[in-house]
């Protein structure tokens, strides 16, 4: 029986990329979305990959959302925390609002998804976490202490995590991508985004397939001695 893995926010960009490739390497995939019931549905058709709308900001609803995916496909071997917003500002002019919503998708949504799935994972003696973290959380961006903050609270997540889950053969790992050409950062303006190109070493941006092939990697069973690592996809712009 193939492994179920859920992917949240995984009909749209890098999400869609992932559920794809791990579609493709033999996982019976649950793409989980947040928004567009006709985007979801297009990704769906488009794919043949099943997709499961719920907040990962809400706890019970991640609870509920995985018993579902438990009963439709089988037990969960493996989520990959993808699901994000960005909610960006500079310190002054943030609100509260903007700063917790981040907080509650992005950090809260890896906690509520491993409260959903660690026990059955533990009992069945394998497992898989990754999260995808961010270059901005490893090195900061103006007008985003939210995103940073959330998305540097990933790595130090993803390390306690792996170390209650080593002894049960679960794994926790992060990625943390660069740019990637993806829809969010084709709007940025043609010269913002030439000035970002030029910081970057190997002169493009990343793909969302490129995230892709990494996760798929992590969560495969050649997998097993890697834990607790951050792996950095970003074209040599920040060697951490």
């Amino acid at each position: 029986m193939a492994r179920v893995a859920v992917v949240t926010g995984g009909t749209r960009g890098i999400g869609e990329a992932i559920s794809i490739a791990l579609n493709d390497m033999g996982f019976t995939v649950a793409a989980n979305y947040g928004g567009s019931d006709d985007k979801a549905r297009a990704f769906t058709e488009k794919t043949g990959i099943k997709s499961y709308k719920w907040n990962v900001a809400d706890h019970q609803a991640c609870l509920d959302g995985c018993a579902q995916v438990v009963a439709d496909l089988g037990p969960i071997d493996a989520v990959v925390n993808n699901a994000g917003i960005t909610r960006d500002g500079t310190l002054m002019k943030m609100s509260w609002e903007a700063w917790d919503e981040v907080i509650r998708v992005n950090l809260g949504g890896c906690f509520n998804m491993a409260k959903a799935t660690f026990a059955g994972m533990k009992e069945r003696g394998f497992g898989r976490y990754v999260q995808i973290g961010s270059i901005n959380g490893q090195a900061g961006q103006y007008g985003q202490v939210n995103y940073a903050a959330a998305k540097s609270g990933i790595h130090g997540f993803t390390k306690a995590l792996a170390q209650e889950g080593a002894k049960f053969g679960i794994t926790a790992n992060a990625i943390a991508p660069g740019y990637i050409d993806t829809d969010m950062v084709a709007a940025v303006p043609p010269d913002v985004l030439a000035k970002i190109v030029a910081k970057i070493p190997v002169g493009r941006l990343g793909q969302a397939s490129e995230i892709a092939r990494a996760v798929a990697f992590l969560v495969s069973e050649e997998a097993g001695f890697i834990t607790g690592s951050t792996m950095s996809v970003n074209g040599g712009q920040h060697m951490y």
